[in-house]
């Protein structure tokens, strides 16, 4: 019993922490080689999970009847709407096409050049979100609302273009149709506009929500998400965000770690020399006067 609560008070003592210190930003060629093995394997891991159809309807039969009886409002009906408005579900084709993976690597550039003292906690946010939207496309296979015809929902990728997928799923594409749950669309839209207002101190830093928002009304209005595929992914994402805190605002935007390609810069060791070159009690940027020959003549005795 006493150890029981001993682990209780130590998960909770984690949970309540605080933030942890910003990483330093790790050496360029290193982070370009990880972030595209761990997404060539994200993409072969949905590869894996393709196929599954009969139970990928049946999951869809079961999201489709509970967002019913907890009368959530009809994807139908965002549809229906956004359709009278041809401009605007033409807009939301575009977007959904062409911002959503774009948008996140210019995040995590801009997050590893300007604002290195974040870089590593976004990345990690971002990877373990991915990771548990991986596992559960693994689990569960899910038919988005364009390809479940009780829904009454129309691909509008394939009536007004841009269009993103094949009109016929396949087994054997490495675009996995059936991994509508959870939704990175969203997920990825909410930690870029996190990551920019908790990294940035600018006035109408929380405009940036606005991209999850716009976000969330594409993947809907046109048919490729549930309400349930984006709630999921949401609440993985709070979790996450418990369990990895931010860094200091203050200590993250005072880092300015130098920009490596391979190994990672030198820790400063204590009592070494300010960076400045500046001599103790002396002026940034001046040397220390040579020393005079009486001087070196009275110290060799």
């Amino acid at each position: 019993m006493r150890s029981s609560t001993q682990v209780l008070k130590r998960a909770a003592g984690a949970w309540k922490r605080e933030p942890t210190e910003p990483a330093p930003r790790p050496p360029l060629i290193r982070e370009l080689l990880l972030l595209t093995v761990l997404y060539a394997g994200y993409k072969l891991g949905r590869r894996a999970a393709n196929g599954q159809f009969g139970e990928a309807y049946r999951n869809a039969e079961l999201i489709w009847d509970f967002e019913r009886a907890v009368r959530m409002p009809s994807e139908a009906w965002v549809q229906e709407v956004m359709m009278h408005f041809e401009p605007v579900i033409r807009a939301l084709n575009i977007y959904y096409a062409t911002v959503h993976f774009p948008a996140t690597v210019a995040f995590i550039a801009w997050m590893y050049f300007r604002r290195p003292g974040f870089y590593v906690w976004i990345r990690r946010v971002l990877v373990w979100l991915t990771g548990a939207g991986l596992v559960l496309h693994l689990l569960v296979p899910l038919a988005p609302p364009r390809l479940y015809e009780v829904t009454g929902l129309v691909d509008t990728s394939a009536v007004f273009g841009p269009s993103v997928y094949a009109s016929k799923p396949d087994p054997d594409s490495l675009a996995n149709q059936f991994a509508a749950m959870p939704s990175l669309h969203v997920g990825w839209s909410i930690v870029i506009a996190v990551g920019l207002i908790v990294a940035t101190r600018g006035r109408w830093r929380r405009l940036w929500l606005a991209h999850p928002v716009i976000t969330v009304t594409a993947v809907v209005a046109t048919g490729h998400h549930y309400w349930m595929d984006g709630l999921v992914v949401a609440f993985f994402l709070a979790v996450i965000l418990l369990v990895l805190r931010p860094p200091r605002a203050a200590a993250a935007r005072a880092v300015r770690t130098p920009l490596t390609l391979w190994r990672p810069a030198p820790s400063p060791t204590p009592g070494a020399a300010p960076v400045s070159g500046a001599a103790p009690g002396g002026h940034a940027g001046t040397e220390p006067p040579a020393p005079r020959p009486a001087d070196l003549a009275r110290r060799d005795g």
